[in-house]
């Protein structure tokens, strides 16, 4: 794998984009490259969702990523308030476009997730991890808080165990993630990723790609809400306007004719 690029991205003929953290020496950690390079990317699938409905983020090497890249934050402290802020801003949006992905996100985790590594696989909609990969969100230890990465993070384990693993700094295995949610799948072993990859692809690929993005949309619109009837009569105007959609009525019909919908053919 080229070591000239720090993110790579691979889109299959198969509508399926790989995207690669390529800093193996570095545990795919941050830095400038890393965050505007995953925007690039982000901001290109997020426009094409006809070429690309199926998106993985991985990591090079023995880690998936380590977090912030020591040198680069020692070279932010250094920095002035204004820039500090420029650069947090930058790592906060590129998170929130990798949140916003109307394709459904896999992330595929192995050897370590520390810190702002962690936050990427909160942002993405499903994670599988190699049964003995290292999570910590580290950030008290070294003075600092997990501020940019908090909100993905808090969705995904709540904020019970959020405020627990963020003051303490505590690391846990692919296991206890799974216990609290920020993992939906523990492997084995990185072998394991080509099958997971195949079973998520085929639910991917036999979903309505607009149908997946409104879902997507629809968890982030209505958690934590009131249920009331200001509420309730808004999701029934989501559901009836799915229903009279291209593809709400492709999928009824295809459902009826006992066929595949056009979207999974």
């Amino acid at each position: 794998m080229s070591d000239e690029q720090p993110v790579l991205l691979n889109i299959t003929p198969g509508q399926t984009a790989v995207i690669t953290l390529n800093r193996p020496d570095r545990h795919n950690a941050f830095n400038d490259e890393v965050i505007s390079g995953l925007t690039e990317i982000f901001d290109l699938l997020a426009k094409n969702t006809d070429e690309v409905r199926f998106v993985i983020l991985r990591g090079a090497g023995k880690s998936f990523s380590a977090g912030a890249d020591l040198e680069w934050m020692k070279d932010q402290s250094y920095n002035t308030l204004d820039a500090n802020r420029e650069d947090a801003q930058a790592l906060a949006d590129m998170l929130y476009k990798l949140y916003s992905l109307p394709q459904l996100t896999v992330a595929l985790v192995q050897g370590a997730a520390m810190g702002g590594g962690a936050g990427l696989v909160a942002a993405c909609d499903v994670a599988v991890a190699v049964k003995d990969t290292k999570f910590k969100f580290s950030e008290v230890k070294l003075g600092l808080t997990p501020a940019t990465i908090s909100p993905f993070v808090i969705r995904a384990i709540g904020p019970r165990w959020a405020r627990a693993l963020f003051a303490s700094g505590e690391g846990f295995d692919a296991q206890f993630a799974h216990q609290i949610g920020l993992v939906q799948y523990v492997i084995g072993s990185a072998d394991e990723f080509t099958g997971m990859e195949e079973h998520l692809a085929s639910l991917a690929f036999a979903a309505a790609p607009g149908a997946v993005a409104d879902a997507k949309t629809l968890v982030h619109d209505v958690a934590g809400e009131e249920i009331d009837h200001g509420l309730m009569k808004n999701l029934a105007h989501r559901i009836a306007d799915r229903r009279a959609s291209d593809e709400g009525k492709e999928g009824l019909a295809a459902f009826l004719e006992k066929r595949k919908p056009n979207w999974a053919e």
